[in-house]
């Protein structure tokens, strides 16, 4: 058995025990394993029971010769070197043997240097094959476990109930599932091969996958979302993702698309009956907010203080209930498609140093400190509806004044940052636990804690800046320490 990977089995076969055994001593301190016949017969049957590398073979020897062995070692089909060994008389046949296929000779008398520097030469080559017989062995290997893993990678996607696409950097679709091809109502003979536009027909889709297949869009937060619709009655949601190689280079894109049509049907009809029912209620609490503001006027001074007290929190209530129905309305208006007015071009700056002087006596009342830092070079112009920018900043800017203790202070950034302009809210305030910050923009939430819970309002705040928000293409994100602050990003697309 071999001892280590360098190690081979090398066989001498020579009726001279001197030969025999002074090339045993010298290649056993070699690192080899020598084994010994003394004639040919002997030699053949070793090499039938064990593995043997180099044989170095006498010629001239009793019974069957070298060169019968050197046959019979050849018909075996065994990567064996033979080297022979021979006397000065019979070169020529040591020549014969060579051209028969043994790999070198040794004539005698040798030192022991000739027969390590024919033996490492051997060595050398035997180990050389077994290297490639390796690597082949690992290329094959690898291959196939490449076709294997490329078929279950292809029945994999395939099994998924979502579309998938994926292009390549020119915007080539290069791998679809079939689940797409339903969605979209493809034909189910379309091959991959050609432009996104071949498959998808709405042209904002397009123009998105193309933008993130080209790496325009090398921040994932960066990526909005996308909503269409394929007939009058189905929509349709794309997420989409570059691909990067190791170097981050954009390879193409990854995109995921899902039916939402139930999910749009649903909010419709919750829309509906969220708008009939506030409608329904507006009215008589209007009237009822009015009599309770005539009564308290009426008897200003002539029930006791906690009579008045009472009258003055109903009034509070009630005008905290129509405040509710209004930003209810709105979310309804938001839902349905109805979120702003006619757009016209806007600098977002100026509207910005707007409501910052409009809210810092607000905050100047709970001695905070509130700034806006604008960067040296102009900003582009967007188009947008200017109402619904200032319900945005607006509600931003009061949200982190409400939630900032006495003292604190609040920044108002803004820059450009590629396709996007990029408005951050920031303060040192109560800030917000990780737990709630999925859950901040549902209709109603709210933070209660021992710090917020004197601070009013209808929960309904942030639910209406998100659709605003994303009415505009655009995005919010929040990021949250707590009680060190809380930060708000809105991305709004500058075309």
């Amino acid at each position: 058995m071999q001892t280590s990977p360098d190690s081979v089995n090398i066989l001498i076969v020579d009726d001279e025990k001197g030969i025999r055994d002074g090339s045993e001593r010298i290649i056993n301190r070699m690192g080899c394993r020598a084994i010994t016949a003394e004639n040919g017969n002997e030699g053949l049957d070793i090499i039938s029971r064990t593995d043997v590398a180099i044989v170095l073979l006498d010629l001239k020897m009793p019974g069957i010769d070298g060169m019968e062995v050197l046959k019979r070692i050849q018909a075996m089909n065994r990567d064996i070197l033979v080297v022979v060994i021979t006397g000065f008389a019979t070169i020529e046949t040591a020549i014969e043997a060579m051209k028969r296929g043994a790999y070198d000779f040794i004539s005698k008398p040798f030192e022991p240097d000739q027969l390590r520097i024919v033996v490492n030469r051997a060595k050398e080559k035997i180990l050389l094959q077994r290297e490639a017989v390796k690597l082949e062995a690992e290329k094959r290997r690898t291959l196939a476990d490449l076709g294997t893993e490329k078929s279950r990678i292809h029945t994999i996607i395939d099994s998924i109930p979502n579309g998938i696409v994926v292009t390549n950097a020119e915007g080539q679709v290069v791998l679809m599932n079939p689940a797409l091809g339903s969605l979209l109502d493809l034909d189910p003979e379309i091959t991959t091969g050609g432009q996104v536009s071949t498959f998808i027909s709405d042209e904002g889709l397009c123009r998105l996958i193309l933008e993130i297949s080209s790496g325009d869009h090398v921040d994932f937060d960066d990526i909005p979302s996308y909503e269409f619709s394929v007939g009058d009655d189905r929509f349709l949601m794309a997420r989409g993702r570059p691909v990067l190689s190791k170097k981050n280079a954009c390879l193409g894109a990854v995109v995921t698309i899902i039916d939402i049509t139930n999910m749009k049907v649903l909010d419709r009809l919750k829309s509906e009956f969220v708008a009939k029912v506030s409608h329904e209620l507006r009215s008589p609490l209007s009237t009822i907010h009015e009599q309770l503001a005539l009564v308290l006027n009426d008897l200003m001074g002539q029930v006791g203080e906690s009579e008045e007290h009472l009258l003055s929190r109903a009034k509070e209530k009630t005008q905290g209930l129509i405040s509710t129905i209004g930003d209810l309305l709105d979310l309804s208006r938001i839902e349905s498609g109805v979120t702003h007015h006619e757009p016209k071009p806007v600098q977002l700056e100026e509207l910005l140093e707007n409501i910052v002087d409009f809210l810092g006596t607000r905050a100047k009342t709970k001695k905070q400190m509130l700034t806006l830092s604008l960067p040296k070079e102009p900003l582009p112009t967007i188009k947008a509806d200017p109402l619904a920018l200032e319900s945005i900043f607006g509600n931003l800017i009061t949200n982190s004044i409400n939630y900032t203790q006495e003292g604190g202070e609040i920044t108002v950034n803004m820059d450009a940052t590629g396709i996007n302009l990029r408005v951050q809210v920031i303060d040192n305030g109560f800030g917000i636990e990780t737990r709630y910050l999925n859950k901040i923009f549902d209709r109603f939430f709210r933070v209660k804690n021992d710090k917020t819970r004197y601070i009013t309002g209808t929960g309904l705040g942030l639910p209406i800046v998100k659709g605003l928000v994303e009415s505009f293409n655009g995005q919010i994100r929040v990021d949250s320490v707590p009680d060190k602050g809380t930060t708000f990003t809105v991305l709004l697309p500058i075309e």
